[in-house]
């Protein structure tokens, strides 16, 4: 992803929003529309939301310590992670609690007209927000779907936004709804239960967000056009006659790690094989330029040994295999 145009997305979606916080606060006041005091509320959640993010790109840019030698480049996804937290708790939770409050003890909404033009307002100003998102997006999306590019994008900070300002412009139609409904039939309980529709979008949007940035923290490998990539730019047919296993992990947004046991000839002398290694290192990094940290070890392949498939058992986290793997 490209650090400025996710910082120009999350910019301004937060300059929307901190308008719309305002402004969906005084309607409030001025009509008593629990709706209104909900999309208040998810305005306020979604600016220290795209605060986090802000500070989470910020923090990711430190350097490498002998503490954290891999550096910090994963400060995005935790801050990614926390947004999604606040989405349910201060957004979704705080929603369905005024909702079933304004449907159990319903009063008449009074100025009518501040909530409807602040909602239409509001939409205005999400919707640019929206749009400068899906600009930004689609130069990284290419031609994957939105479902993939939410899913498979190792960048939080565009797919975040994307869903947050979806959400804000739902919630805004269904806020409109539940305050024209009350209007229309006199009955308070339409805004309720709007409220209590916006609290289940927040909270629906809240679970997708954490499920795809836990897999990130987690640790997730390149996708499958940049292993391919790598895989082409390893082996030359030479010196590196295959590659035996490789395994990558995503260190960050744009740092990638390359771990991967290459077969070598077995009669090649080690500084043939340390300029092999060298050279394949160079053309990885041409390739993948994300490809920051690589470790390769040169190993002799064995048809028996690779008859027997992969051991797994070598896999990182289970134990540690009594002989070596060729």
């Amino acid at each position: 992803m490209s650090a400025s145009g996710g910082t120009k997305a999350i910019v301004a979606a937060l300059a929307a929003n901190l308008a719309i916080a305002v402004a969906k606060f005084v309607a409030f006041l001025f009509s008593n529309s629990s709706s209104m005091l909900a999309e208040s509320v998810h305005s306020l959640a979604d600016s220290g939301n795209q605060a986090l993010l802000l500070v989470g790109g910020k923090k990711a840019k430190r350097e490498a310590t002998p503490q954290h030698p891999f550096g910090y480049g994963r400060e995005r996804y935790i801050y990614a992670f926390l947004v999604s937290i606040v989405l349910f708790s201060v957004g979704g939770m705080f929603a369905l609690y005024e909702g079933y409050e304004k449907i159990k003890h319903p009063h008449e909404l009074t100025n009518w007209y501040w909530p409807v033009g602040v909602l239409v307002f509001a939409i205005i100003a999400e919707t640019f927000s929206f749009r400068t998102a899906i600009k930004e997006s689609n130069l990284l999306r290419g031609k994957r779907s939105w479902k993939e590019f939410v899913r498979h994008a190792k960048a939080p900070e565009l797919p975040v936004v994307l869903l947050e300002d979806l959400g804000a412009l739902v919630g805004l139609i269904l806020a409109l709804g539940g305050v024209g409904l009350a209007l229309l039939t006199g009955d308070s309980v339409w805004d309720g239960i709007g409220t209590l529709c916006i609290g289940i979008l927040l909270i629906l949007i809240a679970l997708v967000l954490a499920a795809e940035t836990k897999s990130l923290l987690l640790g997730e490998s390149a996708g499958v056009e940049e292993t391919q990539k790598i895989e082409a730019a390893i082996v030359d047919g030479d010196t590196v006659t295959r590659i035996i296993h490789m395994r990558t992990l995503h260190l960050g947004p744009e740092e990638l790690l390359v771990a991967a046991k290459i077969a070598v000839q077995h009669d090649d002398t080690a500084t043939e094989i340390a300029a092999a290694i060298d050279a394949a290192e160079a053309r990885i990094r041409d390739a993948v330029p994300i490809a920051r940290v690589i470790y390769l070890e040169p190993d002799v392949y064995s048809e028996k040994e690779a008859a027997k498939g992969p051991d797994p058992e070598a896999s990182p986290g289970g134990p540690v295999p009594d002989s070596t793997e060729h």
